[in-house]
This record gives structure tokens, sequence and C-alpha cells, in this order.
């Protein structure tokens, strides 16, 4: 943990992901008299308003503007200050898009958006509270960093890392108790790396968000009841994405599965397939996701399961890749 830091990883059994960032932002606020906050009257919602209530003088709420509270962030990068814009995940990515590209993305502003209530974390609110199209939407925009933390734990890391990190940051996050995978904060978080959970040569699995957990707790069961080697590759930043570690998989695996809680055209899966089609390389692959179509409208469990991003579907899923077909000579000649 850094100097001066008061979360510690005991908080993440009992704090959401949006309690986590809040007290870590407090820390870091403490140690860096730059940063500001922002909210457009969801401070209590999206948790900020810890940072709010420690620095009433550098919080600012717009009340309900989002356009408005990104135009604000932007003046306030440009003189200067490193704002934290914080709402939830949907009214982000659509209803203040063309402010988060024009103001902020297309001047490259040192802007962070921690984007709380992401895919269908906020299912039981209806389809205009979910948000499974943000990812394709903001790993879109020129000079875009995003990150989709797995739990709590990789939350504190992607804030406190991003204050160091240059222009502007999305990091998505979900609204409830989210299991938490990681039990320490040094396992080795760097933006644009992913994290390499367990190691295999039978197949890959590439996730982000809740579905770590539950890859992780398919593939123990895989190697403990089919005998296979499963890779799982916690993909936490979408952009820059990892290419070395996707290709090494491919080569190494020649089966990959993409797991995301976000539409299937244009999250993760997409920019996995993008790398692998861009270098010539073939394997069995597969995508699952919320398929192209607006979520069901549920708890978020139950929408995990309908969708097949928890354990039981994961396993599912790696079954039925595991059966497919391919080509699985040394020789890629063939296959550019």
């Amino acid at each position: 943990m850094a100097e001066g830091l008061s979360w510690t990883v005991y908080d993440a059994d009992t704090l959401t992901q949006a309690e986590i960032y809040g007290q870590v932002l407090c820390d870091l606020g403490k140690m860096r008299p730059d940063i500001v906050g922002l909210s457009a009257d969801l401070a209590k919602s999206t948790k900020i308003g810890k940072f709010q209530d420690h620095f009433p003088d550098r919080f600012f709420n717009v009340g309900i503007a989002e356009q408005n509270l990104f135009g604000v962030a932007a003046g306030l990068a440009k003189s200067g200050l490193l704002p934290f814009v914080s709402t939830m995940a949907a009214f982000t990515a659509m209803r203040a898009a063309e402010q988060v590209r024009t103001d902020i993305c297309y001047q490259n502003l040192n802007v962070k958006i921690i984007a709380t209530h992401g895919g269908a974390s906020f299912g039981q609110a209806g389809t205009t509270h979910h948000c499974t199209e943000d990812i394709a939407i903001m790993r879109s925009f020129a000079n875009m960093t995003v990150i989709v933390p797995a739990d709590g734990i990789e939350t504190a890391n992607a804030v406190k890392q991003c204050v160091n990190w240059p222009g502007p940051v999305y990091i998505r996050i979900g609204r409830g108790f989210e299991p938490r995978y990681y039990d320490s904060e040094e396992y080795g978080f760097q933006i644009g790396k992913a994290v390499e959970l367990a190691s295999g040569t039978d197949i890959t699995l590439i996730c982000c968000g809740i579905t770590v957990f539950h890859a992780m707790e398919a593939a123990k069961i895989l190697k403990e009841n089919d005998g296979l080697s499963v890779r799982v590759l916690n993909m936490h930043t979408i952009k820059p994405l990892d290419t070395e570690a996707v290709l090494k998989a491919v080569t190494e695996t020649r089966r990959v599965i993409v797991f995301e809680e976000h539409n299937l055209i244009g999250g993760l899966g997409s920019a996995v397939a993008e790398v692998i089609a861009d270098n010539g390389k073939g394997c069995a692959f597969k995508r699952v996701g919320i398929p192209d179509c607006y979520c069901e409208v549920g708890y978020p469990e139950d929408l995990y399961t309908h969708y097949k991003l928890d354990a039981d579907g994961v396993l599912e899923t790696v079954r039925e890749v595991m059966n497919m077909d391919f080509e699985e000579d040394e020789d890629w000649e063939d296959e550019v």
C-alpha cells in the first residue's frame, strides 16, 4: 500500500467497488491538492460523495446536467487541475458522449472518469440504466484509456495508477457487492498489461470485470473434473489492449474464449478478434456476452446466469469450444 493511503484489502469484504474508489480518492486527495471531484447530483450513489465530505472546496456538483459535467471537467483540466468525474456509466457513455469525445478526448485532457453501475450491475433498474455499450463507445474515442477492474482491490489499483497515466481514462465499475477475487493489491497490476491468473495449454479464457471471478471458478472445476489446462487472462485494460498476451495465448493454446458483461459488438471480444485477425492467426474462437439486444431486466446474478457469464456458463462454453475442429498445425502460412 502506498504511503498515506488508509484503505486496506480487508475493506474489500465490506465495501462496494464504488465505496473503495471513493475512499482511495480521498486518500489521494490528501497527497495531491490538484485533484478535484465532480458529480451530476449523484455523489451519494456513485460514492464520490466521500471526497466531497473531505474536500468540500474541491468538489463541484453541476446538478442533473451530465453534458455540463464533462465540459466543466475539461475546463478544470485546462486550468492545470486533475478532475475525477463520476456518474453512472449510461450517462457518461451515451448522454454525454459528445462532450467526452470533443471536450476531453479531442484535446487529450487529463480527466479521469469513474463510471459506476456498468454493464448489467443495475439490472433491476431497467434498460435506461443498463450500460452494455460503453466499452465500444469509449474505446472508439482517440486518446481514451479504458479499464474494467475485476473487483474492488483492482479498482483501488486502477484509481491509484491512473493519477500518473497521461490523458483521459475511463474506469468502469459495477454497482453492488461484486465478489472479491484478489487477496492482495500486490499482484502486478499495470495499466495496459493483462494479468495471467492461471497458466494453461489447452484453452485460454480472456475476461474483464465480473467475469474474471467466474472464469477462475470454472477453471478450477475444469482442471479437476475434465483434466483441462485452462489459461485465464484478466484483461482489465481494454485500451490499450495487451496484444502480446493475446497472441501468446493464440499461439500456445489455439483455443480462445472471451467473456464480458457487455454487448458482443465492439467490446473486449471485438478487440481481441481484431488482434487475431490483424496478425493473420487462426484459432478456435468464441465471444460470450450480451447479444445484439437490450439486456433483460432482472437481478444481476440472474442476468449473469441467463447470458452464460457465470461459472456454469463458462463451463458449458469451454466444453463446447473444446469439441470444435480446427487446423492445429504449426504452419501459419495458409492462415494469413
